[in-house]
């Protein structure tokens, strides 16, 4: 197994405790610190994903284990941060539903693809809609009981996830094979 792969695998590992110190500080008022542990794990696992992707390439240890597992790492950790977020009451289930939503279709526009002998790199709207995502749940984990913070977050995470998508889509349309 590859460097690349064993860090991969620590921030799936991460995923139980971030949700537990998050969970446990929403849920008892005392505990609020265990919300900063939460954080600093969420930041742990997000750098891991930059760092993962950093030795895979430079030192050539890109394995299908790694090609498969760094999505489903980086989608996990973000999808539990944001089901905390509605289950908190700070994000509103539709957003998730569409920044969800997005993940499972531009996965399966990249199934569809590789089917065909193609690979879609991410692109750059992509990294940015990951990015900001990040930073967005980071901030709304970090201060609280600013609804404005958690509604400016909501969109532009929204809209960088549907922009994202919808660039996937019509730079790849070409892999569904679709006849108009």
């Amino acid at each position: 197994m590859t460097t690349a792969s064993k860090i991969t695998l620590v921030r799936v590992a991460l995923i139980p405790f971030f949700m537990l110190f998050l969970l446990l500080a929403i849920a008892n008022p005392a505990l609020d610190y265990m919300r900063y542990i939460a954080v600093a794990i969420f930041v742990i696992a997000s750098v891991s994903d930059f760092l993962d992707g950093y030795i895979a390439r430079h030192y050539n240890q890109v394995s299908d284990f790694g090609k498969f597992l760094d999505p489903l790492a980086d989608k996990l950790l973000v999808t539990a941060a944001l089901i905390i977020m509605v289950e908190w009451g700070r994000m509103p289930a539709w957003a998730v539903i569409i920044i969800v939503a997005r993940e499972f279709a531009v996965t399966g526009l990249r199934l569809v693809a590789a089917n065909g002998g193609r690979v879609i790199a991410a692109g750059w709207s992509g990294k940015i809609k990951t990015f900001s995502t990040m930073i967005g749940l980071i901030l709304m984990m970090l201060v609280t009981g600013v609804a404005v913070l958690d509604w400016v977050v909501t969109i532009l995470v929204v809209l960088a996830t549907v922009y994202s998508g919808i660039e996937y889509f019509q730079k790849n349309w070409d892999c569904l094979h679709l006849k108009a």
